[in-house]
């Protein structure tokens, strides 16, 4: 009995502590996209900007201090001198490159980027019209800075002030607008905040509707960016203001007529053959600012310059960016969305419904890669239940490239189809029954 004992401790003497092993996380998965979603991937690009429809463009430290988007990292990027910069393409709102971005600065009158982008708002709903006389008050004409000399009193119509605005950065016309508008520049502004915050402008906040230096007044070249590329793709006319280079308008008031010469202030329009606008702006405190767009080959892209130390160095920027996305860029664009087979539901009075893709999808990439290769991968909701409204999201198509996922697209229903009622659903079971 002993002999067993001793056996038996020295057995457990021997034995070796058991530690437990790391248990992996389970993968989880969406009823909405019943595919596995990548968290980690997530957590470490937590400082991606994410452009239209999920599109992402991953990004890479170069050496001037800025990130260009999609790099592998052996080769520089641009050399920027200002101190903040971003270059996104339009039509996807992907980022190319970026400098301290989201580093908030004065904008000065590239702030009327938003004033226009409200006037054009104000022309697409009806509200008013570019026939439309506008009445400058005596407010409006005090407006110091770069302006067209407004009389109070004197009226244009709504097209000639987007053209002192655009062309000339009249901080005048801006105000007379503002007050055309909203009946004031405090509600106009307003309004300015709550267009940026729709936008997804998170730091940027606006004082008045001209960008004169004003404690508070700030933005990023991120936020500008964002209102650039709303302003270009939703009314693209703006680009019949912002080209033009030299024009006169005609100033009407109790002394009488007089020609006044209207001069763009963005230098590019002339001397970059691409260039396609958009807004300078330089005062004391925000140095010299110019949101850039150009287009070659169907791709139109924006180059914002914050803080340049002076105008030179800020065009010269925005070419070096503007250079840089035409050169580097590959973009891939479906021209139509492919057809998807249509998706079941249950309890509608149709067993299916047609779903579509919301939008074709476009990708920018700047490593070489053969966008001929892009695959995409139709991902329905588990469970479509009637009533389905026309529009409703049912699902995502999902873009792959080299097997890493570069963008995806709600997939919407093409029709409505109502929820079946319980007589109707009752009938179904007998005549299935009885056959």
């Amino acid at each position: 009995m002993k002999q067993i004992l001793a056996a038996i401790l020295s057995a457990l003497l021997c034995v070796q502590p058991v530690f437990a092993m790391p248990v992996k996380e389970p993968v989880l998965y969406t009823d909405a996209q019943g595919e596995a979603e990548d968290n980690d991937e997530t957590q470490k690009n937590s400082n991606t900007q994410e452009p239209a429809e999920g599109q992402e463009a991953a990004d890479t430290k170069d050496s001037a201090g800025g990130q260009a988007a999609g790099s592998t990292g052996n080769e520089a990027g641009p050399q920027v001198g200002a101190p903040s910069a971003i270059l996104m393409e339009a039509s996807t709102g992907q980022i190319i490159y970026e400098k301290d971005a989201d580093e908030q600065r004065p904008p000065a009158s590239v702030t009327k980027i938003m004033t226009l982008l409200l006037i054009f708002d104000a022309l697409d709903s009806g509200k008013i019209s570019l026939k439309d006389e506008v009445s400058t008050s005596e407010y409006a004409a005090s407006m110091g800075g770069s302006q067209v000399f407004l009389e109070p009193g004197e009226t244009q119509t709504v097209d000639t002030m987007i053209k002192c605005i655009a062309v000339a950065s009249a901080n005048d016309a801006c105000v007379a607008m503002a007050e055309y508008i909203c009946g004031n520049e405090e509600e106009f502004v307003k309004q300015m905040n709550q267009r940026a915050k729709g936008l997804g402008m998170e730091n940027t906040h606006f004082v008045n509707c001209n960008g004169l230096d004003t404690d508070g007044h700030l933005t990023t070249a991120r936020d500008i960016a964002l209102m650039s590329r709303e302003l270009i793709t939703t009314y693209p006319q703006i680009h019949d203001y912002s080209m033009i280079w030299m024009e006169n308008i005609t100033h009407t008031t109790k002394k009488g007529t007089t020609e006044f010469g209207l001069t763009n202030t963005n230098k590019l329009v002339r001397q970059y053959e691409y260039a396609t606008g958009l807004k300078t702006g330089s005062t004391d405190k925000a140095k010299y600012c110019v949101s850039a767009t150009a287009k070659k080959d169907g791709m139109e892209l924006i180059a914002v310059i914050m803080a340049a130390p002076d105008h030179k160095q800020r065009f010269t920027d925005a070419t070096t960016l503007l250079n840089y996305g035409f050169g580097k860029c590959n973009k891939y664009e479906e021209e139509k969305a492919k057809s998807i087979q249509p998706a079941k539901v249950s309890r509608g009075v149709a067993e299916t419904v047609k779903v579509r893709q919301k939008t074709p999808f476009a990708y920018v990439d700047i490593t070489g890669a053969d966008l001929k290769t892009i695959e995409r991968k139709v991902a329905l909701n588990k469970k479509i239940k009637a009533p389905v409204k026309k529009g409703d999201k049912v699902g995502k198509a999902k873009y792959f490239l080299s097997g890493k996922e570069i963008g995806s697209i709600d997939i919407v229903a093409a029709e409505s189809v109502d929820e079946i009622s319980y007589k109707s659903a009752m009938g179904d079971t007998v005549k299935k029954f009885l056959l």
